[in-house]
């Protein structure tokens, strides 16, 4: 059954008062039930952002994450209606199911407020296309957020593939991401009841840790769109996942290259790397510190060079700082950047298709 928390809103806020260049972004919080929601409340004791609302109608929820972290209850509200007649965020951060990011944008997008959301960007290729459509007609910034997209590694490895031809023209990308399973890491319950629901998150593992791959090989190839895209899924725990998919291995076909994405809620140990294959070496993110470049030297030798890299710099280094940043027109991100419209527009894309293969048992071809 679908859930409508937040309520459209058609009042208009034309007084919205212009804000300093330095100060902090006024963000309200859309939502508690996705537990990355905790990331916020940490970030904004950086100071780059001030949190001056919350929406959620789950009342005791809300009271523990105020225990939690030490925010006013008077901060909460029951909908974006009364949210808005108290409050002129610049901004919003999505932190409900994926099902409710379009009616996010559809509430805020005509109010020229911007909106973040948690990965992936919808819940479906056509919410996807709609909240697109919203967001270019209304201008504002729809960026959609990884935590992968702030592993120094993965930009490093970019920079090192793609700008310093460390390792030759790129030939194979292989993505693994993924956990034991929701209900195995002991997800709060208001989180499992629609992280596990095939309406309310679009679907299982796919969904889940499939995007962070099609969200990295998106970047990596530069916005190209794969000639094919071939998928498998399983259901190896279905006592834990009932009605959707908890493995999926996604397989995608480029002009000079492929790329396999593994998205996965079995694995015994959490991980989230990436390894890059050129014709004359590899790179391999372990985490989001440790990189290592092999460079062949014969058949099976290389030489190996290992990296501890630190974090990015502010603000590129947290996603909230980051979306301060693009609000205030600091940062102007490029279009196949990891948090673009564009990029992430491709990522719902090539879910839907590797979904339909699945399926199917067909290849689908996406430039017919």
């Amino acid at each position: 059954m679908k859930q409508f928390l937040y309520l459209p809103v058609l009042m208009a806020i034309t007084h919205l008062p212009l804000a300093a260049q330095d100060d902090p972004l006024r963000i309200a919080v859309i939502g508690l039930t996705h537990t990355h929601v905790h990331w916020i409340f940490e970030s904004e004791k950086r100071g780059e952002i001030q949190i001056i609302g919350i929406v959620e109608p789950n009342w005791d929820l809300a009271g523990r994450y105020a225990a939690q972290h030490g925010f006013s209850p008077e901060k909460v509200y029951n909908s974006a209606e009364d949210l808005l007649a108290a409050q002129k965020p610049e901004a919003v951060a999505a932190f409900g199911t994926i099902y409710a990011h379009l009616e996010v944008v559809e509430t805020f997008a005509p109010l020229g407020i911007h909106v973040m959301v948690e990965k992936p960007l919808a819940v479906s290729l056509d919410h996807a296309r709609r909240m697109a459509e919203l967001a270019r007609e209304h201008g504002i910034h729809l960026l959609t957020n990884y935590e992968t997209t702030w592993y120094p590694t993965n930009h490093r490895v970019f920079q090192m593939a793609k700008e310093e031809d460390a390792i030759g023209p790129l030939r194979k990308v292989v993505v693994r991401d993924g956990h034991k399973g929701p209900k195995q890491i002991s997800v709060n319950s208001e989180f499992l009841e629609w992280l596990t629901d095939p309406d309310l998150n679009g679907g299982g593992a796919l969904m889940d840790f499939g995007c962070y791959g099609a969200n990295l090989v998106t970047w990596l190839m530069e916005g190209e769109k794969p000639r094919r895209v071939m998928a498998l899924t399983a259901q190896l725990q279905p006592e834990n996942n009932p009605k959707v998919e908890d493995e999926a291995v996604i397989l995608l076909e480029y002009d000079t290259a492929v790329a396999v994405i593994h998205g996965s809620w079995n694995w015994p140990i959490g991980r989230k790397d990436i390894e890059v294959y050129g014709t004359r070496g590899a790179l391999f993110a372990d985490n989001r510190h440790a990189l290592r470049l092999r460079v062949a030297t014969g058949y099976d030798t290389f030489r190996e060079e290992a990296l501890v890299l630190p974090e990015r710099p502010a603000p590129l280094d947290d996603p909230f700082a980051y979306f301060r940043a693009v609000v205030r027109g600091e940062i102007t991100p490029g279009p196949y950047a990891l948090s673009s419209l564009e990029n992430n527009l491709m990522v719902m894309e090539l879910l839907d298709a590797a979904q339909r293969s699945a399926s199917t048992g067909r290849a689908i071809d996406l430039r017919e």
